[in-house]
């Protein structure tokens, strides 16, 4: 059996579509579990589902998933768009909580929770990157 030492990347181009949080994830697994990282699988879900969600809320057009394993046990989990604005927690600074009866402002929070690193990237073709990492056995 053919095996892949890290670091490995995959990367999938998502259409302005609402089923796209759900093939991110679908993806996610299937790579996840590929490379003997279930472990990771429900928060790198979360974390992705969340960062591709608020793409599609924030950005037109499409955007991007790329998973990497930079160091064994550890995947970082990018997710690009075209709105060149960068979140607060991933400029250094911690969101505010939302109001008890708000319906929307939780996700950034979540990121923020279940994230053991996060960065932001400003693209050169415009947009940003946004990256949220989680390591086995945290």
């Amino acid at each position: 059996m053919a095996t892949v030492s890290p670091p490995w990347t995959y990367a999938l181009q998502l259409p302005h579509d609402p089923r796209a949080p759900g093939v991110a994830r679908h993806t996610l697994r299937a790579v996840l579990h590929a490379h003997r990282l279930g472990a990771l699988v429900e928060t790198a879900e979360l974390l992705a589902d969340e960062l591709v969600t608020n793409a599609l809320q924030h950005a037109e057009g499409t955007c991007g998933l790329r998973l990497r394993e930079p160091a064994p046990g550890r995947l970082r989990i990018g997710v690009w768009d075209a709105n060149p604005e960068i979140p607060p927690p991933f400029k250094g600074d911690p969101t505010a909580p939302p109001d008890a009866d708000a319906e929307r402002g939780r996700g950034l929070r979540i990121v923020e929770m279940c994230a053991d690193s996060w960065g932001a990237t400003t693209l050169h073709q415009g947009g940003k990157l946004l990256w949220v990492e989680v390591v086995e056995g945290d």
